[in-house]
């Protein structure tokens, strides 16, 4: 029913910028929160910035300063502008949305297929 796409990974170099985008499509009647995970190899995957259908955001740690996510709710998309990447950023990354569509009343997760980060020299 709704189908989350992400486009932007590829290879950086450390100290370099990367955007990456993800266009939410499908029955959707609403969007709630929107959020960006990524998974390094051996770890689990962690939520590192998410935005709420107002503009809050909210930061990793790890990402603080150096990220930035917004989102376009005209549109159903969802942006990630990385700064200042380095090698420990190198992960696959998945958007998320929070979503209600038509004729359902529970609001569901869905992901997208995920984009591989390469941070290396």
């Amino acid at each position: 029913q709704v189908q989350l796409v992400e486009s932007g990974g590829g290879l950086v170099q450390p100290g370099g910028s990367l955007g990456l985008s993800c266009v939410a499509s499908g029955s959707i009647f609403r969007i709630n929160d929107m959020g960006w995970y990524r998974q390094a190899p051996g770890k689990e995957r962690e939520l590192i910035a998410l935005i709420t259908s107002r503009g809050s955001t909210n930061y990793a740690d790890p990402v603080k300063g150096r990220f930035t996510i917004s989102r376009d709710n005209a549109k159903n998309t969802v942006n990630l502008q990385m700064n200042s990447l380095k090698p420990e950023d190198t992960a696959v990354y998945y958007c998320n949305a929070g979503v209600l569509v038509y004729g359902s009343p529970r609001l569901r997760d869905y992901w997208g297929q995920g984009t591989q980060v390469t941070v290396s020299s």
